[in-house]
Order: C-alpha cells, then sequence, then structure tokens
C-alpha cells in the first residue's frame, strides 16, 4: 500500500504571465532598495573620509541603510517572483516610507522635492500591492476566502 504525499497546489508562477501592476509594485520596491544601498554607501564613503569624530556614526548610519535595503529588495524579487510571502515586507517598506517622506516634506530645504518623490512612490506601490490583480496574482486569499 502506498501513501501519496499531499501535493502542493499548483504555484501562482503557472497562472499566466506576471500582471504589469504586480511588475511595477516590484519596480518600485528594487528602487527604493537600490536608493538606500546608495545614500548608505554615501554615508559611509563621506563619514570614512570626513572628521574623526563623526566616522563611528556615518559608518553606522550607512551600514544601517545598506541593511535596510534588503527588506525591499529582497521583496522586489519576490514580487517578480509571484511569492506571496513579498507582499508583506513590500508593504512595510512602504508604510515605514511614508514618515521619512512627510519629515523630509517639512524640511526647509533640498530635501523637499525627494520627500515628495520618496511620497508618491510610496503611495503608488501601496495601491499597487492591494490591488485586488495584485494579489490574485500572488496567490492571496483575502479573510473568509480560505476554501476557495
Amino acid at each position: 500500500m502506498s501513501v501519496e504525499r499531499n501535493s502542493a497546489p499548483e504555484a501562482p508562477e503557472s497562472a499566466g504571465p506576471r500582471p504589469l501592476r504586480l511588475t511595477l509594485a516590484a519596480v518600485l520596491a528594487g528602487v527604493e532598495g537600490l536608493g538606500l544601498v546608495v545614500g548608505g554607501v554615501f554615508i559611509l564613503v563621506m563619514g570614512i573620509a570626513g572628521d574623526a569624530d563623526d566616522r563611528q556614526q556615518a559608518v553606522t548610519g550607512g551600514v544601517t541603510l545598506i541593511v535596510l535595503a534588503l527588506l525591499p529588495l529582497l521583496a522586489a524579487r519576490g514580487l517578480l517572483g509571484r511569492r506571496s510571502w513579498s507582499r508583506g515586507p513590500a508593504v512595510i517598506t512602504q508604510i515605514m516610507a511614508l514618515p521619512v517622506a512627510y519629515n523630509l516634506l517639512r524640511a526647509d530645504s533640498m530635501a523637499i522635492p525627494g520627500g515628495i518623490v520618496l511620497g508618491v512612490v510610496a503611495v503608488t506601490a501601496l495601491v499597487l500591492l492591494v490591488n485586488q490583480e495584485t494579489t490574485r496574482a500572488l496567490g492571496i486569499r483575502g479573510p473568509g476566502r480560505a476554501s476557495e
């Protein structure tokens, strides 16, 4: 008597082409991740080349930004691969970006355009991530729909 293993349900990857909204959400998350890497490297280089008093703080800040970049970069990769787990980190990234954008907008400096861009990117990505087409492509079921 052979015991059959429960096979996993068919992955969403084979459910047709990736929706444009999902691709755009992945691109926006990837751009945010790359922006964090660039900012982290910039702070790191400026800190190492600058004053010795600020060196430790700059290195810590730069490394922190580079490590934080992993969240949106992994989310972007997961979204492109249609992995359902990737929506959570992508949404968290956008929610974390909104207060940063707000603080940049409140600054009286050249940071205001950066705040505008970051705010628009975060809100756009959130709209794309909660879109029904995107959730369907990721194989995410809403509450009360577990048996469908």
